[in-house]
């Protein structure tokens, strides 16, 4: 980045501090705190080892310095300023997941525009946030929108602050159904002197399994015999004998299904359940960032900063703004929206921003402010004398 898109951008950011209003997180004094100034060349600089005492006011720090990017600690310290993390004196971290469109199976970053990495990180984000709230129970959840291509959630539920990194990994395997024992999902359970084979009902994914079963035998009801044989003979393992055993079970015998009892259906019932168990962990599992989770001393960027990749901002979203929060609408700061801007377009493509979208070809353009801001932080434009 060049010295004049460099300048121009740390002015900008500091006019967009002087009316900003950080959200700092609870205990902000016993937190970490850092940020990476707008250094030259392209290597960066992270300044870490602060505590709040040593920024001095926060919005004062903010618009004197109008750093790139703003972190606090997940973790609470004895002394957050200390030199070394050995001296800080850890009291526990809050327990932080991050979505990102990098880490999303379906997402190619090199073919997905802005827009479809966003919105299929979000899908993500509603998933991450049932698992938390169904399966664990938690309440204390803030939801951020990161800035960047996907969201924070931090969890600052009571007993989660002194879970060490092996608990946190295990909660993260769990969210991502890393090496999810399918077959242990049935259980065998003595019923009247006989044992009989059930699905797990009561939590986790084996509840979530037994509702796509449930799921899955309401659509049979609603089809007619041979489609609905069709239908179980699509899963490896199922032949036209065992369709025909699971029709018989299940589908004239909706109670067996809502109990979770797959005795009834005999040997293509373990199968069909494992197929089911597949199907739940594929469109019900998070793909979460697990260092960020694991990382009892990670520092995650400050909610009302700018991100210095995009000009967004990094947004606390309310439980209920998530459905129709647009990223490139709502998280574009309105101060970048009243002027244009002469920039140099190095890396020339679209850019959809603000309600609006621009095809940009190399060379100077005149832009929405928020356009050039965009493209300026990601390197694909600099600054131009008006």
């Amino acid at each position: 980045m060049d010295r004049r898109t460099r300048e121009y951008l740390t002015g900008r950011f500091g006019d967009y501090y002087r009316s900003a209003d950080p959200s700092l997180p609870p205990a902000a004094s016993a937190r970490e705190w850092g940020h990476i100034p707008w250094t030259s060349g392209e290597a960066t600089t992270m300044v870490r080892h602060q505590s709040i005492y040593d920024l001095g006011d926060v919005g004062d720090f903010l618009q004197r310095e109008a750093p790139r990017h703003v972190y606090f600690s997940a973790a609470q310290y004895d002394d957050p300023g200390a030199a070394s993390m050995d001296d800080k004196g850890w009291q526990g971290a809050d327990l932080v997941f991050d979505l990102d469109a990098d880490h999303l199976p379906a997402i190619d970053p090199e073919t997905a525009t802005y827009a479809e990495m966003l919105a299929a990180c979000k899908d993500a984000l509603r998933r991450l946030l049932d698992l938390l709230e169904t399966d664990f129970g938690f309440d204390d959840v803030t939801v951020v929108f990161s800035g960047g291509r996907g969201y924070h959630v931090h969890v600052r539920d009571e007993g989660v602050a002194d879970l060490d990194s092996a608990a946190r990994r295990e909660i993260v395997d769990y969210v991502r159904a890393v090496d999810l024992d399918v077959e242990g999902l049935v259980r065998t359970r003595a019923v009247g002197g006989t044992t009989r084979r059930e699905l797990r009902t009561r939590g986790g994914w084996g509840r979530r399994t037994h509702r796509r079963l449930q799921t899955f035998v309401d659509d049979l009801q609603s089809l007619d015999e041979a489609a609905a044989k069709e239908r179980l003979m699509a899963f490896d393992g199922i032949g036209e004998g065992r369709a025909d055993t699971l029709l018989g079970a299940f589908v004239e015998n909706p109670d067996a299904v809502d109990r979770g009892n797959v005795e009834v259906g005999g040997p293509g019932a373990r199968t069909l359940v494992e197929a089911l168990a597949e199907e739940t962990v594929a469109a019900e599992t998070a793909p979460i960032d697990e260092p960020v989770t694991t990382d009892t001393h990670r520092l995650i960027r400050l909610p009302g900063s700018l991100h210095g990749g995009s000009g967004l901002v990094v947004r606390r979203l309310d439980r209920d703004e998530i459905d129709d929060f647009d990223p490139l609408v709502d998280a574009v700061p309105e101060r970048f929206t009243r002027q244009s801007v002469r920039i140099e377009v190095t890396d020339p493509g679209t850019v959809a921003l603000d309600g609006d979208s621009f095809t940009l070809d190399a060379g100077e353009h005149s832009v929405p402010e928020c356009v050039g801001v965009f493209l300026m932080t990601r390197d694909r434009a600099r600054k131009v004398k008006e």
